[in-house]
């Protein structure tokens, strides 16, 4: 409300604007870090219909900022003092009619196929992120200290972990993926997502317990047995190198696409290696 939150007209025009459109808007707010941080969320849908909206939803707020004489970024971390900027995702898998398949008597309400589908997440995590999470930016967000979901672990209650399963009715049973960032390109990431989780199904990879407990309270040795999240984009596409058959099922994914990815974002690091910040002359001029 304002005064305190001096965004909500600008919000509420960019959700105007979105459901002429044809989106179903489900939230907005400001969200918990400065700078003009938002968040607005729209209905699930299929895969590449989603993944349209998701380019769509980001040519409408740009130009509904721009109106109003602002300027609007879905860069992972612009501020490097400040939470950074997730996309959450979140995934469920349906029956023809309608039966959501994720829904049964385990954990949380998830089935044993939706806690197969959570394995593969996990097992295929580093690789997921390097088209999930496809810049230098995005690890500056996944850093610890920042409710940044590093940690690839599942639970119901644990907002710190990667997988968090929202509470819901039966039919919307679904798991959210809390990792990756806007900056992706939402095809191949969804398309990454969707691969891993069924090669978990196909496979019957087990997530192991849920961690319900505090994450920023468990030890070294404790953490030291949960997977992490990639430190860089080049730990990323290091993952995909070795660990990318499961996304070549179906060819979904071809040799070729994913050749060309990692070739293009090495490109990128080595733009960035290259290239002397303000921050280096803070710290060195006078060396």
């Amino acid at each position: 409300m304002k005064p305190w939150d001096s965004l909500q007209d600008i919000r509420t025009e960019m959700v105007v604007q979105l459901e002429k459109q044809g989106f179903n808007v489900e939230a907005s707010h400001h969200e918990v870090a400065s700078a003009g941080q938002c968040e607005i969320d729209f209905k699930f849908g299929e895969l590449v219909s989603t993944a349209d909206q998701c380019v769509l939803f980001k040519y409408i707020i740009r130009n509904v900022a721009a109106q109003h004489g602002k300027l609007c970024t879905f860069m992972p971390k612009p501020y490097h003092t400040d939470n950074g900027s997730g996309m959450h995702t979140h995934v469920s898998l349906h029956k023809k009619d309608g039966t959501n398949l994720f829904t049964g008597d385990k954990y949380a309400g998830l089935s044993d196929l939706a806690l197969n589908f959570i394995g593969g997440l996990m097992t295929h995590a580093k690789t997921i992120c390097a088209f999930a999470n496809p810049t230098i930016n995005s690890y500056k967000r996944l850093v610890p200290g920042f409710e940044a979901p590093i940690n690839m672990a599942y639970s119901g209650r644990n907002r710190s972990a990667a997988i968090r399963i929202p509470i819901s009715h039966p039919k919307g049973r679904r798991l959210e993926f809390r990792t990756p960032d806007p900056s992706c390109n939402p095809y191949l990431s969804f398309s990454a997502i969707l691969m891993a989780g069924l090669d978990g199904i196909q496979k019957k990879i087990s997530p192991g317990e849920p961690l319900d407990k505090d994450i920023y309270s468990l030890s070294e040795q404790e953490l030291s047995s949960i997977i992490k999240a990639p430190g860089s984009l080049e730990e990323a596409l290091q993952a995909l190198e070795k660990d990318h058959e499961f996304l070549t099922k179906g060819d979904v994914f071809t040799h070729d696409l994913i050749d060309t990815w990692i070739s293009r974002k090495k490109g990128e690091i080595d733009i960035w290696r290259k290239q002397v910040t303000p921050l280096e002359f803070q710290m060195y001029y006078d060396c």
